[in-house]
């Protein structure tokens, strides 16, 4: 037992004890029993720990033996070099102070006992320990003993006696190392099981693969990590990760049949290990299991935890966490463990993979718009240049003197049809330019009264005729949004000519401008027809015309609202409508101020 008081402590943080109660009191009554029963007035037990040393966790007899040596590390090397030399008493060995070639000063502590004047006097260097192993022949810990009551080397009886705690002490010991091993591997995956939970947070695969690998691999003890991806939806999103970064190239027959695998124990629910000399679960055939075993002794794998990941009925993948020859086997409890990553991660997967179909789709209609505002702005530009020509030729033909009256009626009439198609091919290059999230808003701090009073300038002629009062509500100081001076006009401009062109005559439009907390407001409220429930579902939708008969009586596109909409969502603003049919309509435009 001396040698257990040569060592040192543990480091700060290193626990000296299992959490479980049933570990530390099965140690502490044995220990407790071979200084009752067997007659020693101290006994201590120890375990061998990762970092080769030999831990004192249970020590009975002595409470001053109990303060020295609890939590005391001592090499297993040191020691075992001692009980070479030791003489065999079945399990126990015994090594006599005379054998020793160290001196006291090198212990750190021996009990303060003077030995008696005897042949078998039991001397205070004397060393009485019993090695614990397992079934292995592993060592395991240790079981010693110090100070026989009787102050004698212990006789036969009572050494039968010690061995007999010397087996309890060795099946105990083996049972709490395995219990704590346990324990850890549950704490292990947990830990693992929350990092991939938290990983579902992550919207792209690959991110959510990159932060799971590393838990995945500390938390199951494993030397590597593999992720295989299905692709059901013909986006390319199959894919096979690994914890090291590496590509991994699979034969083709290899990546069908872990496709296979992983649907068939998705469907029995449960995760599969393959290693040499150990039967095949029931998902995996002799044929595929020895398909799997020669790819992993190629691979220089010595086992591996095959796990599938699916959500609902679906398969997305699988999991395979691989050791090295030599490594512990793969137990219970992290074939569960990883199961239930698998469902974790597998909602994730499919999560992130609706995700990448949802970004794919909004790309492919953000190409489309792109495209409609390419044709549209490609068609404008088009008919914009003989337009241009058939007004030349027409401002020729109207200045001529020998024109009838049916020919200058006939003239007026296109001059107006060709001011209405001009004002559509406007409309229509503008609707490409605000259409296209490729064109870039040049913002700056923007007066919203300047622009009001420049649209209220411009419909003046309109409103006369209509015999319409246009009123304006702003402040002293100026209400700056940010955005585009020319799209912003044309919005103040759109939303004015509307309620102009729709108000019937006599009655009043009002403009306001004003600053809500971080929002500069454009309300435009009119008199007018007001809109349906059902239009104002359509209002903002291209080429989009009215139900109500006299709102089709005024000419129009159906593109000024669409534009209006358009700049204002450029400028991560929102439009609000209220409208009641015969009483007038209310439109909002909440724009970010500076």
């Amino acid at each position: 037992m001396s040698r257990h008081h040569a060592g040192e402590r543990p480091d700060p943080g290193v626990p000296t004890a299992w959490s479980d109660a049933p570990s530390r009191d099965a140690l502490q009554l044995i220990a407790e029993g071979v200084t009752e029963v067997a007659g020693f007035g101290v006994a201590a037990i120890s375990v061998v720990r990762d970092d080769g040393r030999l831990e004192v966790m249970a020590v009975a007899g002595s409470d001053e033996a109990r303060d020295h040596l609890t939590g005391v590390r001592t090499p297993v090397a040191q020691l075992m070099a001692e009980i070479d030399k030791a003489d065999h008493w079945g399990l126990l060995r015994f090594l006599p102070h005379e054998k020793l070639e160290i001196g006291e000063e090198d212990w750190g502590w021996v009990p303060d006992v003077e030995p008696l004047d005897l042949p078998d006097a039991w001397h205070p260097m004397d060393l009485l320990i019993a090695p614990l192993r397992d079934q292995d022949g592993t060592l395991r810990g240790t079981l010693a003993m110090d100070l026989p009551r009787d102050g004698r080397r212990p006789g036969d009886a009572q050494r039968a006696v010690l061995q007999k705690y010397a087996e309890q002490a060795g099946r105990a010991v083996v049972n709490a190392l395995e219990r704590e091993e346990l324990a850890e591997q549950v704490r292990l995956a947990d830990a693992a099981r929350t990092i991939v939970r938290n990983a579902s947070a992550q919207r792209s695969m690959a991110a959510i693969l990159s932060d799971s690998s590393a838990a995945l691999t500390e938390g199951f003890r494993a030397s590597g990590v593999w992720i295989h991806t299905f692709d059901r939806d013909g986006l390319g999103t199959e894919s096979l990760y690994s914890s090291t970064g590496e590509t991994v190239e699979l034969l083709p027959e290899v990546v069908d049949l872990a496709r296979m695998s992983a649907r068939s124990a998705w469907r029995a629910q449960r995760s599969e290990v393959v290693a040499p000399d150990r039967p095949f679960g029931p998902t995996i055939s002799q044929e595929q299991g020895t398909q799997v075993l020669r790819f992993l002794a190629d691979h220089g794998i010595g086992s591996i935890l095959f796990t599938p990941l699916g959500a609902g009925p679906e398969c997305l993948g699988s999991l395979v966490l691989t050791r090295a020859p030599g490594t512990p086997e793969w137990s219970d409890v992290e074939s569960a463990a990883a199961l239930d990553i698998g469902h974790d991660l597998g909602r994730a997967l499919l999560n992130a993979r609706t995700f990448e179909r949802e970004r794919k789709l909004v790309h492919d209609l953000q190409e489309l718009d792109a495209y409609k505002s390419r044709l549209i702005a490609t068609v404008a530009h088009e008919l914009k240049t003989p337009l241009a020509v058939a007004s030349g030729h027409l401002e020729l033909l109207e200045s001529s003197p020998d024109l009838s009256a049916d020919d200058r009626s006939s003239l007026s009439f296109i001059g107006r049809s060709t001011h209405r198609m001009e004002l559509v091919i406007a409309d229509l290059l503008m609707l490409a330019r605000v259409g296209d999230h490729r064109t870039e808003l040049r913002a700056e701090p923007v007066d919203l009264r300047l622009l009001v009073r420049e649209a209220v300038e411009l419909a003046s002629l309109g409103a006369a005729r209509g015999d319409l009062t246009v009123s304006v509500d702003e402040p002293e100081g100026p209400v700056l949004a940010l955005g585009d001076a020319s799209e912003l006009e044309r919005v103040c401009v759109n939303l004015l000519g509307n309620a102009v062109k729709y108000t019937p005559r006599g009655r009043i439009i009002s403009l306001s401008v004003r600053r809500r907390g971080q929002e500069a407001v454009l309300t435009c409220t009119d008199q007018g027809l007001g809109i349906s429930p059902e239009d104002q579902e359509q209002l903002f939708t291209e080429f989009f015309r009215s139900s109500n008969p006299e709102a089709l009586a005024q000419p129009g596109t159906g593109l000024g609202l669409t534009i209006v909409k358009r700049i204002v969502e450029r400028h991560r603003g929102r439009i609000e409508v209220e409208s009641e049919l015969g009483v007038g309509s209310t439109f909002r435009v909440c724009l970010p101020a500076v």
